[in-house]
């Protein structure tokens, strides 16, 4: 199946079905349910996700948290003004970033952030032009962080964020991502709940989301893709609870695709999931056989994107870009805010 090509997951999407705010209730937004084995398709919405799960199975979450990474500063020397995007920390207080212009953030350059209470020196450019940082400030980073950093929405959200917690799932737990795990954004504390008192097992997994979720497939022949790097880790608790889930026959239902890249990383080849971590390149497209998973709750994803690929492994193509389009004809919310598949 390795012929397929980039260009075989285009699809036309108008540019109003890009949702630029999230819904006001997280689990009113649409769910379209399409049936792997068959192709069909239904239309519910999101809290109707509980008619398809049954006592016995696992949803699987990423626990993962967004950090307000993106920082609004200036050069000291000249006043001119500067973003940096926070994308991993390499020691206490050296970052890798992405600098915006990079040109003005030569090594030695000074930035200064909001009141002052940040401020920041370039050590040295590194791959792909991201910059090595180093930050200044009292107290404690994360805290600063907070107050002045913004959400690093993706480039299609063009709309400011008016409460930050809406870029985070409800259950964000450990700080990391440079993007949301976005089809867990639907779920509130009260639906969590009710899945759990139907006898769903619930498992949290950890992927921190990189931006390189975000950059396109720049090459025509999909094995020549090299898939950016993300760190996971699966505790023992979850390991066991998937398995065992397995063992009884169970389903094993993702919410994201960074939940399915985690456990289908963590998985030896008897199906069976390691508690562990370390990073994960795992490039998943169709021809991919999948070890644990069983279904998959997701949003709508860009054209040609590796997480469409990702989708159209599990479901195949055809059946993706026909359930895709009945989505734009019904007038579906795409992309981070927008609305949910779930493919089972």
């Amino acid at each position: 199946m390795t012929d397929l090509k980039t260009s075989d997951f285009y699809f036309d999407l108008p540019q109003e079905l890009i949702a630029q705010d999230p819904l006001e209730d997280r689990s009113a937004s649409r769910l379209l349910v399409l049936h792997r084995e068959t192709g069909a398709v239904e239309h519910h919405t999101f809290k109707e996700i509980t008619q398809f799960l049954r006592p016995g199975d696992c949803l699987v979450l990423n626990n993962t948290k967004v950090l307000p990474a993106r920082l609004l500063g200036t050069k000291e020397n000249t006043g001119a003004a500067i973003e940096v995007l926070l994308l991993k920390r390499r020691e206490k207080d050296v970052w890798e970033t992405l600098v915006k212009p990079g040109k003005k953030a030569r090594p030695g350059t000074r930035l200064t952030f909001g009141d002052g209470s940040l401020r920041a020196e370039v050590l040295e450019v590194v791959e792909e032009g991201n910059r090595l940082i180093r930050f200044f400030y009292e107290g404690i980073f994360e805290e600063v962080l907070d107050r002045l950093g913004e959400m690093p929405l993706p480039p299609y959200i063009t709309h400011k964020l008016e409460d930050k917690n809406r870029y985070q799932t409800v259950y964000a737990k450990y700080e990391g991502s440079a993007a949301a795990p976005t089809a867990g954004l639907h779920f509130t504390e009260a639906l969590l709940e009710q899945i759990r008192e139907m006898g769903v097992e619930i498992a949290f997994v950890t992927l921190h989301v990189g931006l390189g979720t975000f950059r396109p497939v720049k090459v025509e022949d999909l094995s020549e893709h090299h898939m950016h790097s993300e760190y996971y880790e699966v505790t023992q608790e979850t390991a066991e609870t998937i398995n065992r889930t397995k063992e009884k026959g169970g389903r094993v239902i993702c919410v994201g695709t960074t939940s399915c890249r985690t456990i289908e990383s963590a998985a030896g080849e008897d199906g069976r999931v390691q508690a562990g971590c370390g990073n994960t390149e795992i490039f998943i497209y169709p021809g991919y056989r999948f070890k644990v998973l069983d279904c998959l709750i997701t949003n709508f994803h860009l054209p040609e994107s590796t997480l469409v690929m990702l989708v159209s492994a599990l479901a195949g193509r055809e059946n993706v870009l026909a359930a895709y389009q009945k989505a734009i004809e019904e007038k579906y919310r795409f992309f981070s805010f927008g609305d949910a598949m779930l493919i089972i």
